[in-house]
């Protein structure tokens, strides 16, 4: 009574996914699929993958990207400055050796300009890679690591550098202004930090 054939035929967005933080990619991941893009010569996952981790920028900033908001001239910076667009403040970081040489070779071979997009996209109707097509390539090489893709999405990628920075340094204030964040409070939530404390103090004690 009252059910519509809609209401019953109507499914979740997030059955059979998992809801919540995506997992960080782990050093050796990180390394293993470096590795891999570059023996395949796959210059510009090679370039998406390096700027993203080096950026922690959210999805939709990364693809958003262009040229000239990275470099200098013909050169790529070592460092960058962009206006995020969910909370219209700017966010610095910055782009390791490795990174800069990665993303020179992209945007030669892709022969860019200083207007360009770093990551224009195969699609003729958009002008830059989109998220969608971001999360897309992500989940591919989540796949080729053997990882779950469930565990996984483009906030990994976000997550990844600053979750290292704050296990080595415990700073919470530096790694809040990495990623942007008007509150403190935001960064702990993001990091899952109450977590993974717990979780470490557990292994330390043995319970």
């Amino acid at each position: 009574m009252g059910t519509t054939v809609d209401a019953v035929s109507r499914v979740p967005w997030n059955k059979g996914k998992i809801v919540g933080q995506k997992a960080p990619f782990k050093l050796k991941d990180i390394w293993a699929l470096r590795v891999r893009l570059q023996i395949e010569n796959r210059v510009r996952e090679l370039a998406l993958f390096n700027l993203g981790i080096d950026s922690k920028l959210r999805g939709c900033d990364l693809v958003g990207l262009k040229v000239r908001d990275i470099c200098h001239g013909d050169q790529v910076a070592s460092r960058a400055m962009v206006m995020q667009h969910k909370t219209q403040r700017p966010v610095q970081f910055e782009i390791t050796p490795a990174t800069r040489d990665a993303v020179q070779k992209w945007i030669k071979q892709a022969e860019l300009k200083a207007d360009d997009f770093v990551f224009p996209s195969r699609i003729h109707d958009s002008p830059h890679l989109g998220t969608r097509q971001y999360a897309r390539i992500l989940e591919g090489w989540v796949e080729e690591l053997g990882l779950d893709p469930a565990d996984y999405g483009t906030h990994s990628m976000r997550r990844t550098k600053a979750t290292l920075i704050y296990r080595r340094t415990k700073n919470l204030r530096a790694v809040q202004l990495l990623l942007g964040h008007r509150k403190l409070e935001s960064t702990v939530r993001y990091l899952g930090i109450e977590v993974d404390d717990a979780l470490e103090i557990s292994e330390q004690t043995g319970i």
